[in-house]
């Protein structure tokens, strides 16, 4: 093994190609298609009530062991439409995480962050560490955080990130074991590109992921 995403971003980078390209071009349409468990597939941006920075929407509590954390950089940008979508958007990564860390798709936070092709696309992902019997341990930084709102009424947004994996690594559940780290810091960084959408809560789930490994614009 190595960094703790290996095999299964290459499920969910997969996933997300075969979604944006259904889509035509990536263009934050879900398409049709079953439902998972706990995923809430109905966004209704028509109906989404104007931007607030007194959002008060309960969101769901998020447990994660002390051995597995996330560290956001950025923010502060002083735009609540930007800081709400990277605040839902470090919801959803949190969320993913629960998932696997619980060994749960049925958590409150997933369906409640995510919705159409990429909550299914997280739901490959998140069962690739059921399979293969793993949780991980470490932490991750996410950076470089860029938020473009789209629309008229700024329910769209698209949002680019970086995460940096070099010190999260794969844990097998059943012997603690971790893994080593991986050869080469580019192995260990991420370049994201996510699509949300302003639900009519107020919310803004993540409709589609693509991702890259290895990439030189996180460097």
């Amino acid at each position: 093994m190595v960094n703790r995403r290996s095999l299964a971003a290459a499920s969910l980078a997969a996933a997300a190609v075969l979604s944006l390209s259904a889509c035509g071009g990536g263009d934050g349409k879900s398409g049709g298609g079953d439902k998972i468990a706990g995923a809430d597939g109905g966004e209704k941006s028509s109906a989404a009530p104007e931007p607030s920075a007194s959002d008060e929407v309960e969101r769901p509590a998020i447990t994660l062991p002390k051995d597995m954390k996330n560290v956001f950089e950025g923010g502060g940008t002083g735009d609540p439409v930007v800081e709400a979508v990277l605040r839902d958007s470090e919801g959803r990564i949190n969320s993913l995480d629960e998932a696997i860390h619980t060994r749960s798709l049925e958590r409150p936070a997933f369906g409640f962050y995510n919705t159409g092709d990429a909550a299914r696309g997280a739901a490959v992902w998140v069962q690739g560490f059921y399979d293969d019997k793993i949780t991980w341990t470490g932490t991750v930084r996410y950076y470089d955080r860029k938020v473009t709102v789209e629309g008229k009424k700024k329910d769209k947004a698209t949002l680019s990130y970086c995460a940096d994996e070099s010190k999260a690594f794969n844990k097998e559940l059943k012997s603690g074991k971790v893994s080593d780290a991986v050869d080469g810091s580019g192995d260990s960084l991420v370049s994201y590109t996510t699509r949300l959408v302003r639900n009519d809560k107020g919310v803004w789930q993540t409709t589609d992921v693509y991702s890259k490994r290895g990439t030189s614009q996180c460097q």
